[in-house]
């Protein structure tokens, strides 16, 4: 196992290709403006999730930048694109292109792992388990994509569910992490999650630049920062400290499991369909969403901010109340949201984040201070 905690540039480098990714995912669900549209974007985006975060899994065990290690990532690399190419047709002419190179990135992962496990049974049999699920996993979205069209979605829902449900059915008793490189690898993917807002921004943006367009930019860039704070002002330091105070082991792992590799799911898939929906603003700044724009944006920022009230549930066992309401709150706001001009709705979600932020900041001042400054280890606010 690695002992040091620090994030090597080929990590980095191998993050920028989930940039791709995810921008791919935003625009199949921005291109389509529909139900359907919206599922099948975030079913892709969970599939290239998953695979993203065995990979920082791996990294807890293999330098990535040593020997054979480093050309099996390049290969992975280059894999992972030729899937993010296919993500526009992937339901359509480019499934079994998708599916051949996700197996691909997914084989390539298994291989080093299989390798870093050799002298360790407990982990080689953590691996063996993944091996399965994954096969069954990669298998069923070859078969989607033999599958005729109204049958695709479901194998799909199927595939991701068997797939990142494996370490909850196999346990995570023999995985290895180094604590704070693994909070830090996941906290980067939200920065770039949170930058892909920024790109919807300027993707939305290419019209001519008016008052509405100017003043919905700094809105966009509004929410943006919003996300940045919720996470990294205090839950992403008090979160990195949880997880470093856990047992070797089972409870470490578990809660690496549960906290980051799924609950940070939910915070990807939220900021992705608010860029959908700003997206969508930043084309027509003076007319009404529709309803599926409206639901992603406003919705999606709610599943970010329930997903944080999850995280909180799992690190401290305790709510962020806060949160819960505010998400409900923008949930309440969606009716409006197709009535009123999409740039008052943009103005209404950046109020409200920015509300909770002031919120937060003065009612826990002293718990911040603490938590940011590391005085005592004090409670993450309620």
């Amino acid at each position: 196992m690695r002992e040091d905690a620090r994030v090597t540039p080929l990590e980095l480098f191998f993050d920028l290709v989930f940039v791709l990714a995810l921008t791919q995912c935003t625009a199949l669900m921005a291109a389509e403006s529909s139900w359907g549209g919206l599922a099948r974007g975030v079913l892709v985006l969970a599939v290239l999730w998953w695979s993203w975060g065995g990979y920082a899994w791996l990294t807890s065990v293999v330098d990535p930048e040593e020997g054979v290690v480093r050309l099996v990532f390049f290969g992975a690399m280059a894999a992972f694109l030729v899937a993010s190419l296919c993500i526009p047709h992937v339901f359509g002419r480019s499934g079994l292109l998708f599916a051949c190179a996700y197996a691909i990135v997914r084989a390539a992962h298994i291989l080093l792992f299989v390798l870093a496990s050799r002298d360790d049974p407990g982990l080689r049999r953590s691996v063996l388990g993944l091996a399965w699920s994954t096969a069954i996993g990669v298998g069923l979205l070859i078969g989607a994509s033999f599958a005729g069209e109204a049958f695709r979605l479901g194998i799909w829902t199927v595939a991701v569910v068997l797939d990142m449900g494996g370490p909850f059915v196999f346990g995570v008793g023999g995985w290895k992490l180094v604590p704070g490189h693994f909070a830090e690898r996941n906290g980067l993917i939200v920065l770039i999650a949170i930058g892909e807002s920024i790109v919807a921004i300027g993707v939305g943006a290419q019209t001519n630049l008016d008052t509405g367009v100017v003043i919905a930019a700094v809105l966009g860039t509004a929410v943006a920062g919003a996300f940045w704070w919720l996470y990294f002002d205090v839950v992403a330091l008090a979160a990195e400290r949880r997880l470093s105070r856990a047992a070797a082991g089972r409870e470490q792992n578990s809660i690496a499991r549960d906290s980051y590799s799924y609950l940070h799911f939910p915070m990807i898939a939220g900021i992705a369909l608010t860029a959908v929906g700003m997206k969508k603003t930043l084309a027509h700044v003076d007319d009404p969403l529709k309803l599926v724009p409206a639901v992603a944006m406003l919705g999606g920022a709610a599943v970010y901010l329930f997903a944080h009230v999850g995280f909180r549930l799992r690190n401290m066992g305790t709510f962020n109340n806060q949160r819960l309401v505010t998400g409900v709150v923008l949930i309440l706001l969606i009716p409006a949201g197709v009535i009123l001009p999409s740039l008052a709705t943009l103005g209404l979600l950046a109020a409200v984040l920015s509300g909770l932020i002031a919120y937060e900041t003065v009612r826990f001042a002293e718990a911040r201070r603490r938590i940011r400054h590391q005085l005592t280890v004090a409670p993450e606010p309620d």
